[in-house]
């Protein structure tokens, strides 16, 4: 059991998705920070002297605190965006350009002497160098 175990930890979608939420977590944080020390501000300039992140209503004596749902829409935009850009594009056109050759790929066949795949209209097989026969 404990074999199975290590085994499970040590693959690398395991890893790789543990080191993808430890950045994540650390980029949040970050973003964060930016809303809270510069877009904050620079919406209170705007808004009146009043920082977004304290701006509040109240109702029934209940204060909602409207300004931190806010300054937290803005974090998870920014994260966001970020992601969408440097992560979510690039391995997208990525995709597109390395992946177009197998989603276009000629027909083929088995070689009938050493199985491999070669396309049908070839007449020898690259891989054992047989002579084939054509397709009718």
């Amino acid at each position: 059991m404990f074999k199975e175990f290590k085994k499970f930890i040590l693959r690398g979608n395991v890893v790789d998705l543990a080191v993808g939420i430890a950045i994540g977590a650390a980029f949040t944080s970050v973003v964060n920070s930016l809303v809270r020390g510069f877009i904050d501000p620079l919406v209170a300039v705007f808004y009146g002297g009043q920082k977004l992140a304290n701006s509040t209503f109240t109702i029934n004596g209940k204060e909602f605190l409207y300004g931190d749902v806010i300054n937290s829409v803005i974090s998870f935009l920014i994260v966001a965006i970020v992601i969408f850009f440097l992560v979510v594009q690039p391995i997208n056109k990525l995709t597109e350009r390395f992946g177009k050759g197998e989603s276009e790929e000629t027909p083929t066949h088995k070689c009938p002497h050493c199985l491999a795949k070669v396309p049908k209209a070839a007449t020898k097989c690259m891989f054992c160098t047989s002579s084939l026969q054509k397709a009718a």
